[in-house]
């Protein structure tokens, strides 16, 4: 059986992401997008899609207000897709399926679609309360559900770039640069949003600017006042502050 659904997100490269992750799925088919509110409710209900994957935060009117729209007419399996983790137990009040923060991988994302269907096929509205535990206790967002690859857009093409080439993450105004032994891709996005996103025992912060992969650490060297100088396997030197020197443990824990 295909299901129809609706992409609603300001973001063009938001909105790319989504139809990239969906283009293998025979069993979801896009028929719609909307780059705000009021025209998120507009194509809802005119094309009655059986999922919405929906921002939060866009123009002229709310992923909240929306769903108050839409309800009495048409009600889809909704998937919140945000940058922001403070409306998830709002969210699942309004009976979303999912929710998903951004950046979300491919596993995450595959995760959601799989339980919209779920609920389409059975007819059964989610437990609301299951999930709120679950997102509490970081099930559905954090469990060993760390990014494999980040999305990069360059030139108008989209381009995944795995994150076990890259050797180290760095800072660069509101863009964040991914360094690999042949490149760097820039994205938009931040340090702490990525950070908690990067599975630990391969990445760690060792700076306000920096993220090194472990991996790619040639030599870690001491200094007097507690930092340490990091040398990657490109010769690039990084300094691990004394602020992030926890870190050290976990990279001298390693075998």
């Amino acid at each position: 059986m295909t299901y129809t659904a609706l992409i609603a997100d300001d973001e063009v490269v938001a909105r790319q992401l989504i139809r990239t992750l969906l283009k293998d799925n025979d069993t979801i088919h896009v028929v719609g997008e909307a780059v705000h509110g009021v025209e998120a409710v507009t194509q809802i209900l005119k094309l009655k899609p059986d999922i919405v994957f929906l921002d939060i935060q866009m123009p002229e009117m709310d992923g909240f207000d929306a769903i108050r729209e839409i309800w009495p007419h048409h009600q889809p399996a909704i998937i919140f897709t945000t940058a922001y983790d403070q409306y998830a137990i709002k969210a699942f009040e309004v009976n979303a399926i999912d929710y998903l923060l951004k950046p979300f991988d491919e596993i995450r994302f595959q995760q959601a679609v799989e339980r919209a269907i779920r609920q389409l096929t059975t007819q059964l509205k989610p437990d609301m309360s299951s999930l709120m535990t679950e997102f509490r206790l970081g099930r559905i967002d954090q469990k060993e559900d760390y990014l494999k690859r980040i999305l990069v857009k360059e030139h108008h093409k989209l381009t995944f770039v795995k994150l076990v080439d890259v050797l180290y993450l760095e800072a660069e105004g509101n863009y964040v640069n991914l360094c690999t032994q042949q490149r760097k891709f820039t994205i938009y996005n931040t340090m702490n949003l990525l950070d908690q996103k990067l599975d630990p025992a391969d990445f760690t912060r060792i700076s306000r600017s920096h993220i090194i992969n472990l991996n790619y650490v040639e030599e870690l060297e001491a200094y007097f006042n507690g930092e340490f100088h990091v040398k990657m396997v490109n010769g690039k030197i990084l300094k691990w502050t004394r602020s992030y020197r926890e870190g050290v443990k976990t990279f001298l824990g390693r075998e």
